[in-house]
């Protein structure tokens, strides 16, 4: 018998990730045939530099023209770890219109403008796989996109950015502040050296807003998640949380309302220290989906880094390889639901608030008639000195309330802020549970 013709492959850049890919899909060649039942051939590798050394990488595989190579006729499968909006948004629509399947680890892209992906891959009758785009090395965008969805998912809570549980996780054990660990994370690479991506909460967002389209069956986009990062987290929020019995986490939350809406943010939250995300400790990554039938899922791991997440993308290529070879397809895009977003105004959530004031009689009571304003319920008050002042003449209040809207819990801040007895700014958290 005639050998069957291989699956030629087309990798859009050639860094950590890609080379990476790169060295497992030349490495791995006959492992990978026997379990797709063709052979996968790694026809060319776009960069943007072709004098750059690149161990172990054949320099003929390599060229800086992507749009020819993804045009070439008969290309199967085009893998695109490249990052950014542009040009991998145009390399990829021309590897669809091409007839290649893709697989991407691109989440901002996926978050600004999944649906023009999905609909070029369903013209095409082709492939767009992506499990490398939320959290490295698990698989969660399958689970949500197959495995559940017979049930009907209500939430899903996630540790999604690994520089961020880095950071808060020796602010947490060592009590050092944010920007001591924050230069230790960059030293030891878990940080960028512009971290602004990571820290104030945009790459966890973008992650979010794929979970959240994926969860609830419609489409969520980046300007629908509701950002907050980390960096007004203090030794002392840190220190007061453990005191209360949570820890913060910075928590990607994405839940089903009452009403049918959805709400999708990333903010800084105080997490019970007997919850499973509570736990996860260093550069870790963990997500936790709660569901009508299924119930509680954790899924953890490692969430970023080249080995981690070439595993995440070469699962996604045997996947979309052995469709190949069916003359099949996987699942595209399920947007049936259309649910609206919920106004971020009227998300509920329990919240942290720490002010300092005069520790004066009646200002426990002017500040209860503020929270009472906007009917945000207290549910403890914890007061002690304020540090650097002499006793009885200023207090720290650390405040947890019940569930309240966001917008009540704002209006009430700022009335708060306003207050005579209260010194410099109101710090306000969200608390799971």
């Amino acid at each position: 018998m005639t050998p069957a013709k291989p699956l030629k492959v087309a990798l859009l850049g050639c860094g950590v990730v890609g080379s990476e890919v790169a060295r497992l899909l030349l490495d791995n060649a006959d492992e990978f045939q026997a379990r797709i039942g063709r052979r996968l051939e790694l026809v060319g590798i776009a960069v943007r530099t072709l004098t750059k050394e690149r161990p172990g990488i054949d320099r003929e595989l390599l060229t800086d023209d992507a749009l020819e190579l993804v045009g070439r006729k008969g290309i199967d499968l085009v893998i695109e770890v490249m990052g950014g909006v542009e040009p991998a948004r145009t390399l990829i629509l021309a590897a669809l219109a091409n007839g290649a399947s893709v697989i991407t680890a691109n989440k901002q892209l996926l978050a600004q403008d999944g649906a023009t992906l999905y609909t070029a891959a369903a013209e095409s009758g082709v492939d767009l796989y992506f499990e490398a785009a939320v959290a490295g090395a698990i698989p969660i965008i399958r689970p949500l996109r197959e495995s559940l969805v017979g049930d009907e998912v209500t939430a899903v809570k996630g540790i999604v950015n690994g520089t961020t549980n880095f950071i808060l996780d020796k602010m947490h054990t060592e009590g050092s502040s944010f920007d001591e660990v924050l230069a230790e994370a960059q030293r030891l690479g878990f940080a960028e050296e512009d971290p602004t991506a990571d820290v104030e909460g945009l790459d966890a967002a973008a992650k979010a807003a794929i979970l959240a389209s994926l969860a609830f069956h419609s489409r969520v986009k980046l300007d629908d998640v509701d950002c907050e990062g980390i960096t007004k987290i203090t030794p002392s929020d840190v220190s007061t949380a453990q005191e209360l019995g949570y820890v913060i986490k910075l928590l990607a939350r994405c839940a089903l309302a009452p009403d049918g809406s959805i709400s999708v943010g990333v903010h800084p939250t105080m997490v019970p220290s007997n919850h499973p995300l509570a736990n996860v400790s260093g550069a870790f990554n963990a997500v936790f989906i709660e569901s009508r039938h299924a119930g509680q899922l954790m899924f953890m791991g490692p969430g970023a880094g080249g080995s981690p997440t070439a595993s995440a993308v070469l699962g996604d290529v045997v996947t979309a390889a052995r469709n190949r070879v069916r003359g099949a397809s996987g699942p595209g895009e399920s947007s049936y639901s259309a649910r609206p977003i919920t106004p971020r105004g009227q998300v509920p959530s329990r919240f942290y608030v720490s002010l300092s004031v005069e520790d004066e009689p009646g200002v426990l009571a002017r500040i209860a008639a503020a929270f009472a304003r906007y009917q945000v319920s207290i549910q403890a008050v914890r007061q002690e000195s304020e540090p650097n002042r002499p006793i009885g003449q200023g207090a720290k209040l650390a405040i947890l309330t019940h569930a309240a809207k966001v917008g009540d819990m704002r209006a009430a801040v700022e009335d708060l802020q306003a207050l005579p007895d209260v010194r410099g700014e109101i710090a306000l958290m969200r608390v799971e549970g």
